[in-house]
């Protein structure tokens, strides 16, 4: 992926290194975690599961002011052009849907957090608050995503971030309140609303890319496959058989392997919000 030149985002937050001083909310001990991060993995609302709290830092603030890690120092700035990226891709997509384009801020940080969708550990994996319109991202996952779910490569993680910014988008087009409301009225439907909202969130991601490819030319050989990779190895299905030995389709939240590359390549292709309304009954790939 081209990103070396890229514009840098303002809207970047460090808070690594910063102590969080209240426990994990949620009982359960290592295995909620490994179950929380099978769930909520680039998961759009922890608030559904975890409540309370607000934002710790400020716009522009830094973080504890230890050393960082050159690594990590390499991957924020990546990530800071990824982000810069994404606002320079949705405004125009939005405007003509009536619907004007929000910044969101992206929080480092190491260990765990304090949103204002609660407090979470690293373990739950990236993931976007709606209530403070940020996305939270702990670099160490780049390297799980390269390790251990064999995703390795920059735009595997641009995607990613793609996914969280996604997330946003839906948020200010309202989608996300339209589920949350469904939810509550039928909580039997819960995880399948989730599925579809994830889903989306794919495509949304897929639809990043296409307009930075068109407009920036950012694509290298192999990032296509790297993207699909990536949205296939967090699909429920894979991380279940990973996790379990056996794969549970009714406790799926985000999708399987198939749908979620499905659905970025959907994005990817099309580019238009239009091509990713994964809700409608007769939306190509929703069963697959």
């Amino acid at each position: 992926m081209r990103w070396q030149g890229g514009r840098r985002s303002s809207n970047i937050e460090d808070r690594r290194g910063m102590g969080v001083g209240r426990p994990l909310a949620v009982g359960g001990g290592a295995a909620t975690i490994v179950i929380a991060l099978l769930v909520m993995l680039f998961g759009g609302d922890p608030g559904t599961v975890l409540s309370g709290g607000e934002p710790a830092v400020g716009p522009g603030t830094g973080g504890s002011g230890r050393p960082v890690d050159p690594a990590q120092a390499q991957l924020e700035d990546f990530v800071s052009v990824v982000l810069a990226d994404t606002e320079d891709t949705w405004p125009d997509l939005l405007l003509p849907l009536g619907v004007q384009y929000v910044e969101p801020h992206l929080v480092l940080f190491s260990d765990a957090v304090e949103s204002a969708c609660g407090f979470q550990e690293s373990a739950v994996g990236p993931f976007y608050c709606p209530l403070d319109e940020r996305v939270y991202l702990d670099l160490n996952f780049f390297r799980e995503l390269d390790q251990r779910f064999e995703a390795p490569g920059d735009f595997a993680r641009a995607y990613v971030v793609a996914h969280e910014v996604g997330h946003h988008v839906q948020n200010l087009l309202g989608i996300s309140e339209r589920v949350h409301a469904m939810r509550s009225q039928s909580p039997e439907d819960a995880n399948a609303l989730s599925v579809l909202q994830e889903l989306q969130a794919d495509c949304f991601a897929g639809i990043w890319a296409h307009h930075a490819q068109r407009q920036r030319q950012v694509l290298e050989q192999g990032d296509v496959e790297e993207g699909l990779t990536a949205a296939s190895a967090v699909g429920d299905d894979t991380l279940q058989r990973r996790a379990r030995g056996r794969v549970v389709p009714e406790s799926f939240t985000h999708g399987s392997s198939e749908q979620r590359a499905f659905w970025f390549r959907r994005g990817l292709e099309q580019g238009t919000v239009e091509a990713c309304d994964t809700f409608s009954e007769d939306a190509p790939g929703r069963r697959r």
